[in-house]
């Protein structure tokens, strides 16, 4: 039976460099190799983690993580994925509730406030979001997540703003969440005090293009 799975995200259709297992003993075998290669990772960085130490931290034969993984990127790229999907989720489910101004500002505060403390926190995260910027086939998995988290704004900013130019709201939607992008990277890169001062920024400005209208 063929082990590609038959259903992909728009994410995984940009270029994913791996094969999706669909059998359940398949996917168990590399829930293994990412568990693996994500501890590897928050040890030694993702510059030093090898196949061969990913294999036999997972309990499988090299050969085994091959079939699914090609090499380092496309294990770098499954992980890529499955923090992409995780941050849409959460984003979907806080601002699918939100009915006016003020709980915009409250959801979109709180998911700053989220993915900032997660960035701290992971360093697996950090790693593979400072690796998308070296390699331009993740660089856009990050747009298509981009654009994703920008719809699911601008559905919220057509229910404030049903009389706006939609293009307008498509245009602020996505270059707030891009450039979010660029301030948690320059938030995590400094000392923790100025990255809060600058989290704390961008949430203003941010506000005061999506709510002044």
């Amino acid at each position: 039976m063929d082990d590609t799975a038959t259903h992909m995200s728009p994410q995984e259709q940009i270029a994913s460099p791996r094969r999706a297992p669909s059998q359940r003993r398949s996917r168990e075998r590399v829930e293994r190799m990412l568990a693996a290669a994500s501890a590897l990772i928050a040890e030694q960085g993702s510059d030093a983690m090898r196949m061969g130490e990913v294999a036999e931290r997972a309990g499988v034969s090299i050969g085994s993580l091959y079939q699914f993984f090609p090499d380092k990127r496309a294990i770098i790229w499954a992980l890529a994925e499955r923090y992409t999907a995780e941050s849409q989720a959460c984003i979907s489910a806080a601002l699918a509730g939100v009915s006016d101004a003020e709980g915009l500002g409250q959801a979109f505060s709180e998911l700053v406030d989220i993915y900032y403390a997660l960035f701290l926190a992971e360093p697996v995260m950090r790693d593979i979001w400072s690796g998308t910027q070296a390699d331009k086939a993740l660089r856009q998995l990050e747009l298509a997540d981009s654009r994703a988290n920008a719809e699911f704004l601008t559905k919220v900013l057509k229910r404030l703003h049903p009389s706006a130019d939609p293009v307008a709201l498509d245009t602020s939607a996505l270059l707030v969440w891009q450039m979010g992008e660029a301030a948690m990277r320059l938030a995590i890169s400094v000392e923790r005090q100025e990255g809060d001062r600058l989290v704390a920024a961008y949430k203003r400005m941010a506000l005061r293009e999506l709510l002044d209208r």
